[in-house]
């Protein structure tokens, strides 16, 4: 796969806007730091996602061709950590923790009761743009299931109540 130069891509995808430049510039330098090394797609991945704000199509498109790997496997790396985000990034993540402790007292209605009253699905934004929910495998932190994580915080045995009052409050601000 061919590289393109950093005035071609700007073309290709139509940039024009000054801060995408810079943004830009200080990925390439990344990447030249790294020698195009592929083994640095992580590094390359971390900085971009500062540099952006989160993944899009675009950015990896770029990585993909500067770092010579198929769009594939860097999809793949974005997709596969949590740290990554392919979306735009929400003012409010509401994760709720499905392992096997959280499942069994009752993590599994957490997740129903947003996603049949407020409407929302695992692992996308909710249609307002404010909240994204996410499940999560385990959080490791198994003595206070049912669990919830609101923007960072781990919120100990939870209900279907407490987590619909959370997350429909963060809905309802302005």
């Amino acid at each position: 796969m061919q590289s393109l130069p950093l005035q071609e891509l700007k073309q290709v995808i139509k940039i024009e806007d000054s801060s995408l430049d810079s943004q830009y510039h200080v990925l390439d330098l990344t990447i030249r730091q790294n020698r195009h090394r592929q083994d640095a797609l992580i590094e390359v991945l971390h900085k971009a996602q500062e540099q952006f704000g989160y993944l899009e199509k675009d950015v990896l498109t770029y990585i993909a061709r500067e770092l010579k790997l198929p769009l594939s496997r860097v999809y793949g790396v974005a997709t596969f950590y949590h740290l990554f985000s392919v979306q735009p990034k929400c003012k409010h993540t509401c994760s709720i923790c499905l392992g096997t402790a959280c499942y069994t007292k009752g993590g599994k209605a957490l997740l129903d009761i947003l996603m049949k009253e407020l409407k929302l699905e695992a692992g996308k934004r909710s249609p307002n743009g404010k909240v994204f929910l996410r499940v999560e495998r385990c959080i490791g932190n198994c003595g206070v299931a049912p669990a919830a994580i609101y923007d960072g915080h781990v919120s100990r045995q939870q209900s279907p109540a407490q987590v619909l009052a959370t997350v429909k409050g963060w809905m309802e601000e302005p």
